[in-house]
């Protein structure tokens, strides 16, 4: 037979298997420490919770986890009977989560009934313990199955779920390893299992040919491929100098009996089960090396290094004209697909469900390089690029398409402090960018939610609480490092790449992916933040007087407001959010008198905060949004009366049930409109409004608010129809980005957002 065939593909692997003692209670964690050291892969446990001279296996694990940086931790094997699979399943998904993906589920059908019995557990039978385990499988595996929205339930011989909450998710796809001897226990391990675990110690001559033959047999019965089924096995022996039998001789002699189990067999993982650091630390210096060596001379090719195959459930779940296998070998490990634990994670964004067919998380620019390769090899497949996810028009998530992942890629250096010369890495979120320069009193405007990925909006333009003084955050790029559709990195700035330059401000995601950013940040101390709370019964008045009041005020004053839905017999209610860039209480004060007399106000919250307390407003960096989301945005130039009245009206025909302006005017104005692919600059006010199709949004607002516009703002829209592009760009801008679309991205790579197609359009 193949020889590499019998390997399964799978890497060779070592572990240690420690007996969890307690005296001393230091002794086995030291053991696992030494285990991380000497470069073991694996750390297991046995568990025997009725043994008083144990510590618990889980807590005993848990406190490795934490001791440990690198290697693996599992049961060896977990007592099931004694641990209710539905409180398993969160408590392994929880330590995977804090360890980062470090931990494998090692599960057994329970043994010495009588002393489970005498722990309060169920005593079973052989057979009715399979059984048992069979259905604890099936509901450890629905509930980490967080992409199932539904409450669990599970009506089972052994256990019942009635409405159980699913999740969390695990960190990685963890494996469920089942110490298994007996026929049934073959079977269940090739029909469910993701691992085998038996002791050499407890199988005669030939048993193990046997089982794993009877492993193979079930999987294919239910059309499984066999090397979905990693074969671990433990290991025991003693080193002497001359041979005893098996595993019992010099090193060379362990590295002979261990190769037939790799070549014939296809074993993965040998575990060694030993306390004896000294046995410990020569196995890792003479046999593995030794084992390595010899497995490398005898099969014909090395194994594919993936740390195990996609189970045929997660195939299955795969979409149609992505090629799988073609995944670059540098992006394979992090790759995300349906039916894996990370996707609930990876697959929406903050307000749109998405059901990509694969995420590709990139690490660094070949990374990013090789991702771009594997995209353009499947020209027909919707393609997405994401950094924090956060974008409200939802084009960094798709259908069964591709989307490359930069979350973490997400670095911020400090290049010059002179200059205040910063760079940012585009999976980085305004939070953390915010964070970073507060030490320094620095900040850069950066939108309004602390959650976004600096990727999308340092491309797009960047509405900030600091926009009127300070201008767009795009105004600070001083330079970008770009991988262009065909793979080549760039850097763009004033001198070099001009026109690539010019045009990643404001229409960025047609052009490249930024790995790269370098901002010129600004000085900023302290600043006033005003929540004001307006009676806007008067809407058409209200809007027309705040309008005037920001425009007057001066330009460290930024104020976005806020309306809702209005409830009949309720007056409407408008949320100002103003920010003073000055930390004097009586300036800020001046600056909001105002606002705060031009309606009846309902509530106050006035404060003296830092910048980076502000960008705070943020939960952690996954999302989950549901639905197609729909929002609109227009840039206006006034709110003159005619827009304020058609604005209400608008808002009072129940069509959006989120209604925004924001002050854009000021030193956003002072850049001139041919220096950035971000033209409209106009406009003082950009305005954007949520609501969805039932309620006529888009519709409405063609009607009543369109005819206002001077430009839209792309980050705020998500109509897809062509005519928004000519809307986001004057005729000059869009003929200029279509001829270095042509130039930089020739075959539309970069198409599946607001896209400008490539032209031929020669500049007036």
């Amino acid at each position: 037979m193949d020889a590499s065939r019998m390997n399964y593909g799978h890497p060779l692997e070592f572990g240690t298997f420690i007996t969890p003692g307690n005296n001393p209670p230091e002794v086995p964690v030291q053991l696992a420490v030494r285990s991380e050291e000497l470069g073991y892969d694996l750390v297991t446990f046995q568990d025997h919770p009725y043994q008083p001279g144990f510590l618990d296996t889980w807590t005993l694990l848990s406190w490795v986890a934490a001791r440990t940086e690198r290697i693996r931790v599992s049961g060896n094997v977990l007592n099931l009977p004694l641990r209710p699979p539905a409180v398993l399943a969160r408590a392994a998904a929880s330590l995977d989560l804090l360890s980062q993906g470090r931990f494998e589920l090692g599960l057994g059908a329970g043994a010495f009934w009588d002393a489970v019995e005498a722990m309060g557990g169920r005593k079973l039978t052989p057979g009715q313990g399979v059984d048992a385990l069979s259905e604890a499988i099936d509901v450890i595996r629905a509930l980490w199955n967080v992409s199932d929205r539904s409450m669990l339930q599970f009506d089972g011989t052994y256990y019942q779920l009635h409405g159980a909450k699913r999740g969390p998710a695990p960190a990685h796809n963890i494996p469920i390893i089942l110490g298994a001897l007996k026929p049934r226990m073959l079977r269940l391990t090739g029909e469910k299992a993701d691992g085998w675990l038996p002791s050499l110690a407890y199988m005669k001559p030939g048993e193990y040919a046997k089982a794993t033959a009877r492993i193979d047999e079930a999987a294919r019965d239910i059309g499984r491929d066999p090397a979905e089924i990693r074969r671990l096995v433990n290991i025991g022996g003693r080193f002497s100098p001359a041979s005893g039998g098996f595993l019992n001789g010099p090193s060379d002699q362990w590295v002979d009996d261990l190769l037939p189990y790799v070549l014939e067999h296809g074993v993965g993982t040998f575990i060694l089960a030993s306390d004896d650091p000294g046995t410990m630390e020569r196995f890792a210096a003479e046999v593995i090396p030794g084992l390595r060596a010899a497995v490398a001379r005898e099969l014909p090719a090395p194994p594919v290094t993936l740390s195990a195959p996609r189970s045929s459930a997660v195939r299955a779940l795969r979409s149609a004209g992505i090629d799988y296998d073609a995944i670059p070998a540098s992006l394979a490990r992090t790759a995300v697909e349906p039916g894996d634990a990370g996707y609930s994670r990876v697959q929406s964004t903050y307000m749109r469900r998405g059901e990509p067919g694969l995420v590709l998380k990139a690490h660094s620019v070949d990374e990013v390089r090789d991702a771009l390769a594997f995209v353009r090899a499947h020209p027909n497949t919707p393609f997405g690029v994401r950094s924090g996810g956060h974008g409200i028009s939802g084009r960094s998530t798709n259908a069964h398409g591709i989307v490359i992942d930069l979350s973490a890629m997400n670095s911020i250096t400090v290049l010059d402090e002179p200059t205040r010369r910063v760079r940012i890495e585009p999976g980085a979120r305004w939070v953390d960018v915010a964070r970073a320069l507060d030490p320094y009193g620095w900040a850069l405007s950066s939108g309004d939610y602390g959650g976004v990925g600096v990727g999308g909006l340092a491309t797009a333009g960047g509405v900030g609480w600091l926009g009127r003084e300070h201008g767009l955050t795009i105004d600070h790029l001083r330079a970008a490092e770009i991988v262009l559709a065909d793979g080549t990195l760039v850097r763009a700035d004033a001198k070099d790449n001009a026109d690539l330059f010019w045009a990643i401000r404001g229409a960025g995601g047609n052009f490249g992916i930024v790995t790269a950013f370098e901002f010129e940040v600004d000085e900023v101390s302290d600043i006033g933040f005003a929540q004001l709370v307006f009676d806007a019964s008067d809407l058409a008045g209200f809007l027309e007087s705040w309008g005037a009041v920001v425009e007057a005020a001066p330009r460290d004053l930024t104020s976005f407001v806020i309306i809702g839905q209005p409830r009949p017999g309720q007056p409407t209610i408008a949320q100002v959010m103003t920010a003073v860039n000055s930390n004097d209480p009586d300036t800020i004060i001046s600056r909001l008198q105002p606002l705060a007399d031009i309606a009846p106000l309902l509530q106050q919250q006035v404060s003296l905060t830092s910048y980076a307390d502000l960008m705070a407003n943020v939960a952690d960096g996954s999302h989950d949004g549901q639905g197609e989301p729909l929002a609109r945005s227009a840039l206006v130039e006034h709110i003159t009366p005619e827009f304020a009245r058609d604005a209400a009206r608008f808002i009072e025909s129940g069509s959006t049930f989120f209604f925004q302006i924001r002050a854009v005017g000021g030193a956003i104005q002072d850049v001139d409109p041919d220096d950035t692919a971000y033209a409209n600059r106009s406009a003082n006010f950009s305005v954007a409004a949520m609501g969805s199709e039932r309620n006529n949004t888009s519709a409405r607002w063609d009607t009543l608010l369109m005819p206002y516009a001077s430009g839209l703002y792309l980050s705020f829209e998500t109509d897809q129809r062509p005519e928004r592009i000519s809307d986001a760009f004057p005729p000059r801008t869009l003929a200029r980005l279509r001829e270095l679309k042509r130039r930089y991205d020739p075959t539309n790579v970069f198409r599946d957002n607001f896209n400008v197609t490539p032209g031929s359009d020669l500049l007036a």
